[in-house]
């Protein structure tokens, strides 16, 4: 298949998942929305959903890899091109922007509704519960270095003995997400995916939201280096089990 198709379909499984995984934020924190105080669990089971639709779409085309770090793990373990790694995340970034921007005109409304420029920004990226850099940085490392890692270990061919994973391939992937979410999210939000934290991040600087804060800058490179580190990690972690 060629490049060009892939690219698209990491566009669009990345723009789905960002639709409706900032989706729930919104939903469950803006004012005057019918999810408001939804909640964390709510959050967690809406972005591990976001995965699966992504999932789903992308996943026959490009593989679904949705997220700079998993394409960058994969590389690392020799599973996946390396002259393919720069198109595949310009095609995330891109979708993550504007899946970002569909999110912000569905709840533009809401948006305008809402008072609190904290919660605005948390609608688009994330922001750590506790700033401490370093700490920051090795949380977001450890969690994106458990999803490549289970995710390369779902690839083996002891979890796929008979009939291979294919789509249903994207259940347990939810499944890791919410996990990921409920148990490794409250210090930073787990952003785990620099195209679902920098691109929705650059949407928030650019999109004129009423009232809204300064976009988080001076942290914004934990999200980024921390997913690309801890993706690197655990292909290396793989590689010596395997």
């Amino acid at each position: 298949m060629e490049l060009l198709t892939k690219c698209i379909f990491e566009l669009v499984g990345t723009f789905v998942l960002i639709l409706l995984g900032d989706g729930v934020v919104a939903c469950t924190n803006l004012k005057k929305s019918k999810g408001l105080g939804g909640g964390w669990v709510v959050i967690t089971l809406g972005w591990g959903l976001a995965v699966m639709c992504g999932v789903f779409i992308a996943g026959p085309y490009s593989g679904a890899h949705l997220n700079p770090a998993v394409t960058l793990g994969l590389a690392v373990a020799g599973s996946f091109a390396w002259a393919d790694v720069l198109p595949y995340v310009v095609a995330q970034m891109l979708g993550g922007f504007l899946g970002a921007l569909a999110v912000y005109l569905f709840y533009k409304d809401h948006f305008d509704a809402t008072d609190d420029p904290d919660g605005k920004l948390g609608v688009f990226c994330t922001m750590p519960a506790i700033r401490n850099n370093w700490r920051n940085f090795f949380c977001e490392a450890l969690a994106t270095c458990l999803l490549v890692f289970v995710i390369l270990m779902f690839s083996t061919k002891e979890n796929t003995p008979v009939v291979g994973m294919g789509s249903i391939g994207a259940i347990p992937v939810t499944c890791l997400i919410m996990a990921i979410g409920m148990s490794l999210g409250g210090a930073t939000g787990y952003a785990i995916n620099p195209a679902r934290d920098l691109a929705p991040r650059i949407a928030h600087a650019i999109l004129p939201i009423k009232g809204k804060r300064d976009s988080g800058w001076s942290y914004s490179w934990i999200p980024v280096a921390g997913p690309l580190v801890g993706g690197a990690l655990a292909a290396l972690c793989f590689l010596l089990l395997f």
